[in-house]
């Protein structure tokens, strides 16, 4: 039979001899090759450097030192039977404190939690000034209680009960922070511990100034990148605030020693540095995750009062643990 495709059989045998293939399924013979460079720019993003702002790091450290000035001042000028005016200028920082850590960590009923912290604050600002005894346990118990009731609000509504299981340890940060701030008071009322609050808060408060100078001037070696912070200003306000509080050591009366203010100074900087660069890194994975920021003032504030908090338990146990 006369074949009336032009493709005959020596035409196929000659297809065949010459080795044609067929492609690849799915891919065309006139694609151009793919680089393992467009593959790993494809895969990996360019991270994003954020700068470092001279004038907020200014203003963060003119802020931790007044901060730092008024623990300090409230503690030596608080006569045994005047206390109360402490206890205000404290309940104005606690003030500060919820309502910075509030906006920072929104977690579920905030304004719910924010009531209930507020109430704790001023519960355990009573018991510091008026109880016999100036002891930490009671309030362990109001924290508690805080934390218990605050949770419990914000598990009323069913849509926020997913949120309240998993922003439970934001809430208990937020009363335990206020319940802190009442320690300084106990602190007032104990032997020796007016003078460990000031040695620790001047250390760390000298840590906190220096390093957030520091970063205003040269923020190098760069931490992270989506972190506005630099090494440098952090290994050199640990070593001025450590030796502030040797300094302070040498002065004081016994059972202070310079090289017993080296130490609690030390543990204070430390304390101090990983609560402010924590609250940085906390910032920067919001941001990385997409969540809209909070106000900017509340922001930047909460590093040095959520390090304050700290220092203020750090002075207890020391003066309880470590010089008796």
């Amino acid at each position: 039979m006369p074949q009336d495709d032009p493709w005959d059989a020596d035409a196929s045998r000659e297809i065949a001899r010459s080795g044609g293939k067929r492609p690849p399924s799915g891919v065309h013979p006139d694609d151009e090759p793919i680089h393992d460079d467009e593959l790993e720019d494809d895969e990996f993003e360019e991270i994003e450097v954020v700068p470092v702002r001279r004038q907020l790091s200014l203003a963060i450290a003119g802020f931790s030192g007044l901060l730092a000035i008024g623990l300090i001042l409230g503690a030596q000028t608080s006569a045994p039977d005047a206390r109360l005016p402490y206890a205000i200028v404290l309940f104005g920082v606690q003030a500060l404190y919820l309502i910075a850590w509030i906006m920072a960590l929104r977690p579920a009923q905030a304004a719910i939690t924010a009531g209930v912290s507020g109430v704790v604050a001023l519960i355990a600002d009573y018991l510091a000034v008026t109880r016999a005894e100036p002891e930490l346990l009671p309030l362990f118990w109001v924290l508690l209680g805080g934390f218990v009731v605050a949770f419990i609000a914000q598990l009323i509504r069913s849509d926020d009960r997913a949120r309240a299981r998993d922003s439970w340890r934001a809430t208990l940060a937020i009363v335990a922070g206020v319940v802190a701030y009442a320690i300084p008071i106990l602190l007032t009322r104990q032997e020796s511990g007016a003078q460990t609050l000031t040695m620790c808060v001047t250390a760390a408060g000298v840590a906190l100034v220096v390093a957030r100078a520091t970063d205003a001037v040269l923020p190098k070696p760069r931490i992270a990148a989506q972190v506005p912070r630099g090494a440098a200003g952090v290994v050199l306000g640990a070593m001025l605030g450590t030796l502030a509080a040797a300094a302070l050591g040498s002065v004081l009366v016994l059972p202070f020693t310079p090289a017993k203010g080296a130490v609690i100074g030390l543990i204070a900087v430390v304390a101090a540095h990983l609560v402010d660069l924590a609250v940085n890194f906390g910032q920067a994975g919001r941001r990385l995750a997409g969540d809209a920021p909070t106000f900017w003032v509340a922001r930047h504030m909460q590093g040095p009062l959520g390090a304050f908090a700290l220092i203020a338990t750090i002075a207890y146990a020391v003066t309880h643990w470590y010089l008796t």
